[in-house]
């Protein structure tokens, strides 16, 4: 396992509106920590960094334009040269020039970080696993939610984490911790 000198970092709505209590409980009390460094380390390493940012289609939504919640976290706050790519879908490459942009730089692999990771780190790495790049999620430096899953049973926050993680690894991507990846450089 080798990360390249090119690897993007994807940085998944971390915007104001993902901390609302309304989301319910949560795993990964750590995972913003997480995220922060590997930020740290992107920027410190001249890494190309991608912050993904939801501007939703529903007024329900905690990312609804126009309100807090759509608002960048200031700590992820983007960087002066750092790429931007806002959707309106859970699929960061739908809709957007995000492939275009990775091949025309000719990045070839992905390290994904966020939320929600059954929402739209999952649909994003699926994709990007499909689109042939070489796709690393961090589990440790993501999180979900509580969930009731098809049939109506309450399903905690790390379940709903792990089961999504698990429909990723081997098929779409690899997951890895973040010591993992830092010792991969």
């Amino acid at each position: 396992m080798q990360l390249q000198k090119n690897a993007a970092l994807i940085l998944i709505d971390q915007q104001k509106g993902i901390l609302h209590p309304r989301l319910g409980p949560r795993n990964n009390p750590n995972a913003e920590q997480r995220m922060l460094q590997l930020l740290g380390f992107w920027r410190q390493s001249a890494r190309p960094v991608i912050h993904v940012h939801h501007l939703s289609r529903s007024p329900d939504s905690v990312f609804w334009p126009g309100q807090s919640g759509v608002e960048v976290q200031e700590r992820f706050e983007p960087l002066a040269g750092e790429r931007l790519v806002q959707k309106q879908v859970p699929d960061a490459f739908c809709g957007t020039r995000l492939e275009a942009d990775l091949h025309e730089a000719g990045i070839g692999q992905l390290v994904i970080v966020g939320v929600a990771t059954n929402n739209s780190v999952e649909s994003t790495a699926r994709t990007a696993g499909n689109l042939g790049f070489d796709t690393w999620v961090a589990e440790d430096a993501c999180f979900t939610f509580d969930k009731a899953d098809y049939f109506g049973h309450a399903r905690s926050a790390g379940e709903v984490h792990a089961m999504s993680l698990s429909n990723l690894h081997g098929e779409y991507a690899t997951v890895v911790s973040v010591t993992q990846i830092l010792a991969a450089d």
